[in-house]
């Protein structure tokens, strides 16, 4: 509606006036357009085609790797659509209303600052599992798949009813529920010692449902010594990153957790006494499954071995680097 609001007005009689006469309390109502206080109405907007190009232009001046991606996955996150759903929308001509439009104009600011997208949305996938996710835990990331692909087969393999599997450093319980979702009948335990990464791990558990999966909260250097020589498979991400070694993304140097990244000097503090630790969980015949960077691997098969771990393997993740290593106990 537009011009000049319209105005009702609502009298009552009051007390006598002084002189005698009758007093009447009168009050008039200013009806304004709701558009006025309450911001855009639905039903006013853009394309959707329109809206998208804006944002990945906003986000490649920003130095978004995948500006196109990124937009189009936040417009998803907006509208409760999938990816190939918004392509869909744009095919077709579809308007993204002036509400719509504001959050995600809003979204990509914040991704245009180089926040995380997984932050923006807060939401992470891995393997079949959508994560909650946030300040103060690592964002699992696609080639930590593989870590948990090998963890599950390894637990899979084993030829009893209830087989333990341990996951050390869980953060955002990413390989724990994998195992625990894909690997139902196997009892498994995350440990993390950050409490911050522990309440996201626990409000994942809540989300997916896993009643196979107990999180702890404790050191890995000593965690879980009531399961010493019973578990069958030893799985972890530890921090593993050289000191030295700040990664150059944003999204990773100012908000991942430095706890989750740096490993020491070589980047391997955190893995030797991970392999100690594992080596005292794991029963005879028990897999070790640790995830590094590709440099590491002759070191890691070095200290392993010392540690008496044999059928050391190293296997690569899809860009052809080496990105986990096996051992057996």
């Amino acid at each position: 509606m537009s011009g000049t609001p319209p105005r009702v007005g609502a009298c009552k009689w009051s007390q006598p006036r002084s002189d005698g006469g009758a007093g009447r309390l009168c009050v008039t109502f200013h009806f304004v357009n709701a558009s006025d206080v309450a911001g855009p109405r639905r039903g006013e907007g853009i394309p959707l085609r329109t809206a998208l190009v804006e944002a990945s232009d906003r986000l490649r001046e920003a130095g978004v790797p995948d500006p196109d991606v990124d937009a189009e996955l936040l417009a998803a996150h907006v509208l409760d659509l999938s990816r190939g759903g918004v392509q869909a929308k744009v095919v077709l001509g579809a308007v993204i209303d002036a509400v719509d439009a504001a959050e995600l104009a809003a979204l990509v600011a914040r991704r245009a600052a180089r926040e995380p997208l997984q932050h923006v949305t807060g939401r992470a996938p891995f393997r079949s599992l959508e994560l909650l996710v946030g300040p103060g835990v690592l964002v699992p990331r696609p080639e930590t798949e593989l870590v948990a692909q090998l963890a599950i087969d390894a637990l899979r393999a084993v030829p009893e009813p209830e087989p333990v599997a341990v996951d050390l450093g869980t953060g955002s319980g990413a390989i724990a529920l994998a195992l625990a979702t894909e690997v139902p009948h196997a009892r498994v335990f995350g440990v993390e010692l950050s409490p911050e990464a522990l309440a996201w791990a626990r409000r994942n558990v809540e989300r997916v449902g896993a009643p196979g999966l107990e999180l702890v909260e404790g050191d890995l250097a000593d965690a879980l010594p009531e399961l010493d020589g019973a578990v069958s498979v030893v799985v972890s991400n530890p921090p593993y990153v050289p000191a030295a070694m700040v990664p150059a993304d944003p999204e990773v140097h100012r908000f991942d957790p430095a706890v989750a990244l740096y490993g020491g000097e070589d980047g391997l503090d955190v893995i030797r006494v991970l392999s100690r630790r594992a080596f005292v969980l794991a029963r005879p015949g028990g897999v070790l499954v640790i995830e590094h960077a590709e440099h590491q691997s002759a070191p890691i098969a070095d200290l392993l071995r010392a540690d008496g771990w044999r059928a050391v393997a190293h296997h690569r993740d899809l860009t052809g680097r080496d990105r986990a290593t096996t051992a057996l106990r």
